[in-house]
């Protein structure tokens, strides 16, 4: 029996999670799923500037783990890019940080906090 996936820490959801190709004719191209995870390591390690370990000590995971979501979500992105695809970004097993977007930039996010708000994509898409 494999070992339950841990849920992933992250600070805020994408503020757009729909991307694609503007010339294109929708429907055309086979749509990629990213998770809200590839996201967010996507994120920290390329936009924020950490370091695998960084990220990993963010998103509550190991760095082999952070490593493996990093990847998956690059080969996502560039697949999309290049074949010009719609990316789409949802779903996953994270948890939302009550700090949001501030905890980044006072990296007071950390293993030992505890104050997180447990979201699963079925009650994400139901607010909508």
């Amino acid at each position: 029996m494999p070992r339950p996936k841990k849920w992933r820490n992250v600070c805020c959801l994408p503020e757009s999670r729909e991307y694609g190709p503007l010339d294109r004719v929708p429907c055309t191209a086979e749509t990629i799923r990213m998770t809200v995870e590839e996201y967010e390591a996507f994120r920290l390690i390329d936009h924020v500037g950490m370091t695998q370990e960084e990220c990993a000590e963010r998103m509550c995971v190991s760095r082999t783990t952070v490593q493996d979501i990093y990847s998956k979500a690059r080969r996502k992105l560039a697949c999309s890019l290049v074949e010009g695809a719609p990316l789409i970004i949802e779903g996953g097993q994270y948890r939302i940080c009550e700090h949001n977007e501030g905890c980044c930039r006072r990296k007071a996010c950390r293993r030992a906090c505890r104050s997180v708000t447990l979201v699963l994509p079925e009650e994400q898409e139901a607010k909508k």
